[in-house]
């Protein structure tokens, strides 16, 4: 909150605290800390993504920016972001570079320089596969398309927001930024990262890295979104493959001795067969709309077996195609 306020300038934005019934005393501190921050109090915790659909459809301002709260801003933070919408009118939402705010020197998991995803569904950023982070020596400092930005600081155009239909709620959290940004690709806008912008992210605020949970949401989250944006030839496809590489995951898991993120694995993807009736009329929706099924910033090789086998651990390293 220190640095938000700081470099947030009051005649460009006001900041704004949307609270998820938590019952920590947050609000009465901010409100007697930050007498300046504005609150928005919900009776109960939609989560993050529905959380953020209420939040952003009772604003009324052009553009907004959803940060979460283990996030530290720089000076001029909002600039170059901002700067980057006027002069492109077919992007809908832009992230800044993401650094760790504990080792300011390497890009932090949640989106670093911007997302993409492999053939198979894995989500992947430049500065970070899988675990690895890459350090920040200016390699990815070009403003560029990207396949997905960052759920962390993400600034968007608040009327496109709710006519793409915002996060899915079913969601809840982890990876519905994804899912809203394969949907603006689809329908011909564009996403990009702004690397001009600076922020920290601590990561775990809200769930530990180590939580089973976190693996739960992941997994699970990631069928839906793969079963919601994909035709239905392609994703029967996926889906035999990544059958195969769940359990793998799940088996790699357990040699680890995390049997509880095994389980998680096993959990999510049983969920996600249960969910498939809630989410297909979304997913009809998402199959109307889409004027570009091929979206160039999807990476068409194995992230496991670039990773993994030929031990490709940045984003530098590997070939796209097409141009991304």
């Amino acid at each position: 909150m220190p640095s938000v306020v700081e470099y947030t300038p009051a005649y460009l934005a006001d900041i704004i605290v949307a609270d998820n019934a938590s019952t920590d005393g947050s609000v009465e501190w901010v409100k007697e800390n930050y007498p300046q921050v504005k609150t928005m109090v919900f009776e109960k915790n939609f989560g993050f993504a529905d959380g953020y659909n209420i939040a952003i459809g009772r604003v009324k301002t052009p553009y907004v920016v959803l940060l979460n709260t283990d996030v530290e801003v720089t000076k001029s933070w909002l600039h170059p972001m901002l700067r980057y919408f006027e002069d492109h009118s077919k992007v809908v939402a832009v992230q800044p570079k993401v650094l760790q705010y504990k080792k300011k020197t390497h890009f932090e998991y949640a989106g670093a320089c911007g997302g993409f995803m492999d053939i198979f569904g894995y989500p992947f950023c430049r500065g970070r596969i899988f675990d690895t982070l890459e350090k920040d020596s200016g390699q990815y400092d070009d403003a560029r398309k990207v396949f997905w930005a960052t759920g962390a600081c993400l600034m968007v155009r608040r009327v496109d927001f709710v006519d793409y239909g915002g996060f899915d709620e079913s969601f809840f959290a982890h990876q519905e930024e994804i899912d809203l940004c394969w949907r603006i690709n689809a329908r011909g806008r564009e996403v990009a990262v702004v690397p001009q912008s600076v922020v920290y992210h601590l990561g775990g605020g809200t769930l530990s890295m180590q939580d089973a949970r976190k693996t739960y949401l992941n997994f699970r989250n990631n069928h839906l979104l793969l079963y919601k944006n994909l035709s239905f030839g392609r994703w029967v496809v996926l889906a035999f493959m990544r059958f195969f590489l769940d359990y793998l995951a799940a088996f790699m898991f357990l040699l680890k001795g995390k049997r509880a993120d095994a389980k998680a694995i096993a959990k999510a993807r049983v969920d996600f067969l249960r969910m498939k009736k809630k989410v297909r009329p979304l997913r009809k929706k998402n199959m109307e709309h889409t004027i570009c099924p091929s979206i160039p910033m999807v990476y068409h090789g194995s992230l496991l077996v670039q990773y993994h086998l030929l031990r490709k651990s940045k984003f530098s390293q590997l070939r796209f195609s097409s141009k991304a």
